[in-house]
């Protein structure tokens, strides 16, 4: 069978969807242009792909079957019945996204991060509806004003999820008890740690760089949460940022505990590196806690990020701490193969993802660096 689906009874003709052709180019990182190139070293050598004709494709001018489908779908490592998705029709378009970037991160970059989001969550949403059981949180919009600030809702969060005084510890796992979605990907750029997207009707989704120091990422992710609770609107303001960052300021260095670590003994660069590892944050992170609870003047808070700078540890601070893994979705995945019946390629098919990738992405360890994935350039 070429450039058709199996329903059982017939092969019914396969079309592309013009959106989802462009979501699966865009979650994988590559132009039109790169594309074309692809799909020309697995055709015919006389039936060159231009440029031109991913273009029309993805705007519906030209229709994606048969033979060129499954090229397409071979250049893109996704399976024929996913590039044929209406993804807005199946509910996987983008909803309310939130991350915490630099401003160098391009809108090409922002592209692929937020289509591999939107895959993700069609990804989660066909294991989760193998098991069959409703998957309750905890996560509400907590109303944010001069008064109730965003360090408040920090705190009720704490209290709400039974955190204890003090450092976090496992952030993610925390996430994942209160039904939080976490998974590991590769978002192609150092200049994002975390992204996060929630859709009415279902539990918010969090994308861990599988790259990004275990130092900045744990910030990074708390600032995300930050999003979740106060935000319900799209698009990233300077108030919503700095909303974000005390959010995640008094929920991993609660004020009332770290003042009194900050103020024992001088604040310098060795007692900031070991107060990283009690409280699980970077050293710049604490150092600028230490501003906004005025442990510090700005004098010194300045000379210290003077110092950090000329030894480098604004780019990679010394010592990293351990990762925190995910660990819903892997025993998720161990539970459906082993105890419900369900083989490796039925899984992968479910996702929309080819087996390999699936046991990359769920089974395997997605930080590590021999992705199946690899994309002509």
């Amino acid at each position: 069978m070429v450039g058709g689906i199996w329903t059982g009874v017939l092969v019914v003709e396969a079309i592309a969807h013009p959106a989802m052709l462009v979501l699966a180019r865009e979650s994988r990182g590559m132009t039109q242009a790169e594309l074309a190139k692809a799909m020309t070293e697995r055709s015919a050598q006389d039936a060159p792909v231009s440029q031109g004709y991913i273009s029309k494709a993805e705007a519906a001018r030209v229709e994606v079957s048969g033979p060129r489908l499954v090229i397409y779908a071979d250049a893109l490592r996704y399976p024929v019945q996913v590039l044929c998705t209406d993804p807005q029709l199946h509910g996987v378009g983008v909803g309310l996204v939130h991350h915490r970037k630099r401003a160098s991160l391009g809108a090409p970059a922002l592209r692929r991060i937020h289509a591999e989001l939107t895959l993700a969550r069609r990804q989660t949403r066909a294991l989760l509806a193998l098991v069959g059981d409703e998957h309750p949180h905890r996560f509400r919009r907590i109303p944010v004003d001069d008064l109730d600030t965003a360090a408040d809702a920090a705190i009720t969060v704490r209290h709400e999820w039974n955190l204890a005084p003090g450092a976090v510890s496992q952030l993610v796992t925390h996430i994942e008890d209160a039904g939080g979605l976490v998974l590991v990907r590769d978002l192609g750029s150092r200049e994002l740690d975390a992204v996060t997207q929630w859709i009415d009707g279902d539990p918010p989704l969090f994308l861990i760089h599988a790259h990004a120091p275990a130092d900045r990422f744990r910030f990074s992710l708390a600032h995300e949460l930050g999003h979740v609770f106060l935000h319900d609107e799209p698009g990233v303001t300077a108030v919503q940022e700095r909303q974000a960052d005390e959010f995640a300021s008094e929920l991993l260095m609660p004020a009332d505990t770290i003042r009194h670590d900050l103020k024992r003994g001088r604040l310098d660069l060795t007692r900031l590196l070991e107060l990283k590892h009690h409280w699980g944050v970077s050293m710049a992170a604490l150092l600028r806690r230490a501003s906004t609870l005025s442990v510090i003047s700005e004098w010194q808070y300045r000379n210290l990020m003077v110092e950090m700078s000329a030894l480098g540890y604004r780019t990679q601070e010394p010592t990293d701490l351990a990762r925190e893994d995910p660990r819903f979705f892997p025993d998720l995945v161990t539970d459906l193969l082993d105890n419900r019946g369900h083989s490796l390629d039925q899984l992968a098919d479910a996702a929309g993802l080819l087996p390999d990738e699936f046991t990359h992405l769920y089974i395997d360890d997605p930080r590590s660096p021999d992705a199946p994935v690899e994309v002509p350039r």
